[in-house]
């Protein structure tokens, strides 16, 4: 179990990210058209798993819009934002919003993701929902680098997670 806060209030996950070097457990989320996407989906890619809570709240939609305007700079790269949101939500932000350089993936139905990544909040407030992280993985599908952002309501560090990238 790990430990992270809401407003200084402490919840807990299921456990602790992947570890660098780690191989980067499959998953299947479900795309905005309802088709089915997995980690195998983007073999021989840099990717980024930018997860959080859900798209409808200010830190979690700034996450995605600074990916999405990190990501026009970034070659051979997926950067996939994930959430328990449908993904008629997920669709109607990002059409909303001109998203259009990342992929926005729901685990909405069977929470597999966040069981695999221990992200999944196991009390609070956002029970079953995904805890605010950041995982990197390399072309190989290891871990380069991961951050499970302590405060949720805070925004993670972009900068670390982009130059893990850059040094892979």
């Amino acid at each position: 179990m790990a430990t992270v806060t809401l407003k200084g209030n402490e919840i807990h996950t299921l456990g602790n990210l992947p570890e660098n070097g780690a191989q980067a457990p499959n998953f299947t989320l479900t795309k905005n058209d309802l088709s089915s996407a997995s980690l195998s989906d983007y073999k021989g890619q840099k990717v980024v798993l930018n997860i959080f809570p859900s798209i409808d709240t200010g830190t979690c939609a700034q996450s995605v819009r600074q990916f999405n305007q990190e990501a026009a700079e970034l070659e051979n790269t997926a950067i996939l934002c994930i959430s328990k949101d449908l993904p008629f939500a997920q669709a109607r932000f990002c059409g909303a919003e001109g998203i259009d350089k990342v992929e926005t993936l729901s685990d909405f139905k069977d929470g597999n993701f966040g069981k695999a990544y221990n992200v999944e909040f196991t009390d609070g407030p956002l029970q079953g929902l995904l805890s605010r992280s950041v995982v990197v993985l390399n072309e190989n599908g290891e871990v380069i680098h991961s951050e499970q952002v302590a405060e949720t309501v805070d925004e993670p560090n972009y900068k670390a997670a982009l130059e893990a990238l850059m040094d892979a």
